[in-house]
Parts: C-alpha cells; sequence; structure tokens
C-alpha cells in the first residue's frame, strides 16, 4: 500500500480548508444562551473532526465544567459574550492533545487581563493574530510532510516486495507520530515552565503579605502595650 505524493499534497490541502477557522466577523456581537452557543460552534467547527456524529463537539456539560472551573470566565446572566465564544474556539484545538488543566494554566493570563477588556487591544485581536497564520503555517506544514515522505520512500530497501510499501507507509506514520510527540512534550514542559512561574510569583506575594500582617500585628501589639504601660 503506498500514497501517491500528489494526493498526499492534496489530501492535507483539502484537511486544512476544512479545518477552516471561524472568522472573528462571524461570530456574532450579541449574548447567546447555551443551546445557542453549542449550537453555533457545532455548525462552524464539525468540518474539523474525523467523523461526523449527533453528539455536539462542545456540549453542555463540557462548558458548565470549564466555568465551574474557572477554565473560562461564568456566563452573565445565563448568557455567553463574544469573548467567551473565542476562548472556547481555542479550547476546542486545545482539549485533543493537552488536560484541561493544561489548558487553564496557558489561558488564564490571557482571561485574567483581556476578558471583558474595553481597551483597544481585547481577546478579538489575540485571536486574529492568532488563526491568521494558517496561509503560512499550510505551508511550513506541507515541506514538512513531504520532506518526511520522502524520507520513508528510501527505506526498508532489504525488506521483502510483498511489505516494502506497508513497511515505508508505516515508517512515515511514525515520523509523523515522533513529531506530534516530540511537539506535545515541548507544549507540556512549557506549560509547566509557566505554572512554576506564577507560582513562584504568587509565593513571594504571599510572603510578602504575611509578613506585612506580621509586622502590622507586632505594631498593634507594641501599641496595646504600650498603653498598659501608660495607665
Amino acid at each position: 500500500m503506498t500514497i501517491d505524493k500528489d494526493n498526499l499534497i492534496s489530501s492535507i490541502t483539502d484537511s486544512f480548508e476544512r479545518m477552516k477557522y471561524i472568522d472573528l466577523n462571524d461570530i456574532p456581537d450579541i449574548d447567546l444562551y447555551m443551546d445557542q452557543v453549542t449550537a453555533f460552534l457545532d455548525e462552524r467547527l464539525n468540518k474539523s473532526v474525523r467523523t461526523k456524529t449527533d453528539e455536539r463537539l462542545m456540549t453542555k456539560t463540557m462548558i458548565n465544567n470549564y466555568a465551574k472551573n474557572d477554565v473560562i470566565p461564568p456566563p452573565i446572566k445565563k448568557k455567553y459574550t463574544k469573548e467567551h465564544i473565542l476562548v472556547l474556539i481555542i479550547i476546542f484545538y486545545f482539549k485533543s492533545f493537552l488536560q484541561i488543566n493544561d489548558i487553564k494554566e496557558l489561558l488564564d493570563p490571557i482571561t485574567e487581563s483581556y476578558f471583558n477588556n474595553n481597551s483597544e487591544y481585547g481577546l478579538g485581536n489575540i485571536y486574529k493574530e492568532i488563526f491568521d497564520k494558517k496561509g503560512d503555517e499550510l505551508e511550513l506544514i506541507l515541506k514538512d510532510v513531504t520532506d518526511k515522505y520522502d524520507i520513508s520512500r528510501g527505506s526498508f530497501k532489504d525488506a521483502p516486495a510483498d511489505m516494502r510499501d506497508y513497511l515505508q507507509l508505516f515508517d512515515f506514520i511514525c515520523m509523523l507520530g515522533c513529531d506530534v510527540f516530540v511537539k506535545k512534550l515541548l507544549i507540556e514542559k512549557i506549560v509547566d515552565s509557566i505554572r512554576e512561574h506564577r507560582e513562584s510569583t504568587q509565593n513571594k506575594y504571599e510572603i510578602k503579605t504575611d509578613k506585612a500582617v506580621a509586622k502590622q500585628a507586632a505594631k498593634v501589639k507594641e501599641e496595646n502595650n504600650a498603653d498598659k504601660r501608660s495607665r
């Protein structure tokens, strides 16, 4: 079994077209109820999944859990804003290869700084900057995948003829899998370093606060003792 190189490139291009991201201007500016949110996301993201099912891509239970565990800010009077949807779209792509606590760690600084931010630079700007790079990414991925394919076609030259094509295909898949594994590991290590930095910063703040509280308590105690002595 072999894969024609031209068909491979065409397949990758078609996959990227199916995964076309939701344009910022296509996201409703009005607040939505839960059913409207899940329907919107399902309609716009269903082309990016392998198989179609009756199950929502982003279910009510998922979204409720994200809000309950502070992965996303809670809805406002049971309604979700455009910014909620932007964050949910990012979560949708992350959740296929990251644990939810890692996603939260990555998103916390963004939601804390930019969610419901009335300044000129907000979540919409971040979303657009990230997803507008799709064309450049496609070119890089195409080159990387075709290079791996060419390498695989040169492997297993001494293998039995009836298995050579399959072994070459398996080699190609293993190279792709190694790439996915290494990048996932790299992302996890970056997330860990972010978590360590935030915890360290928080601990310093807590230590500083504890010292200030202790100093203030000592001052109050001394004032009380001085007051008793003056009596």
